[in-house]
């Protein structure tokens, strides 16, 4: 059983990211990408939808205004910026509500509760399992010389911001992608990779050695920025 999603929201950036996480599920089908409300209504009246991102602040119609209108709504997912309104999207009886950004493993635990509210079993392993599996079971999807390319994010060694570009670094090849570093970022699971400098991301296991302003993956030697100093400080328990 193919469950029909659609993805409802005004940033294009956040509906990337939604479209690269759902890229996991082979169970998913994304009939629709709408930027606002009104579009998801049309949607919606043209067709059967099993399961609904839904933003909450929107311009005009609101995703709360758009799921009241509704008379037989499918499964809601809220995602949004706003913690505000967690009470009334729950009132809704929204299966989930998300807060941007989202981690990959917290979208994994909503995705959890949609297979079960919807009584679908996952073709490959549970949701749950996914969680725990090695990063060999996530992949994203870059676009790269106008085609998407998947790539396994167990292969990535670090990623480089080139401005309005994003350099990805792999164990076999790089990839050039026109991207914000900030938006990978989001995508990439947050107990596998830091952000050690504005211009650098790199995967925590893949780190040769390090010192107090330098990490080495694969005899490349990258720069921590002094406001990361921190974060890097806790998760290799350098000693400054």
């Amino acid at each position: 059983m193919k469950i029909k999603a659609i993805l409802v929201d005004d940033e294009p950036h956040a509906i990337e990211v939604l479209d690269n996480y759902l890229r996991n599920f082979s169970e998913i089908e994304i009939v629709a990408r709408c930027q606002d409300a009104i579009q998801a209504f049309q949607v919606l009246q043209q067709q059967k939808v099993d399961l609904m991102f839904l933003d909450v602040k929107m311009p005009g119609l609101t995703g709360t205004e758009l799921l009241r209108s509704l008379k037989t709504p499918p499964k809601v997912v809220f995602t949004t910026a706003y913690q505000d309104y967690a009470v009334e999207g729950f009132d809704l009886n929204a299966v989930d509500y998300l807060l941007k950004p989202i981690p990959f493993e917290r979208f994994l635990r909503a995705m959890d509760k949609v297979f079960t509210g919807l009584n679908v079993t996952n073709q490959s392993v549970s949701v749950a399992q996914r969680a725990a599996v090695s990063n060999q079971e996530v992949f994203l999807y870059l676009k790269v010389d106008r085609k998407m390319v998947k790539v396994n994010v167990n292969d990535i060694l670090w990623v480089e911001s080139l401005r309005d570009y994003i350099k990805v670094v792999l164990k076999d090849k790089v990839l050039i992608t026109k991207q914000k570093i900030s938006l990978l970022e989001e995508l990439l699971p947050e107990d596998s990779f830091i952000r050690v400098h504005r211009s650098f991301i790199v995967s925590v296991d893949k780190v040769e050695s390090y010192h107090a302003h330098k990490i080495e993956i694969a005899g490349k030697e990258l720069p921590i920025g002094r406001n990361f100093r921190n974060d890097c400080q806790r998760r290799f328990k350098l000693t400054f």
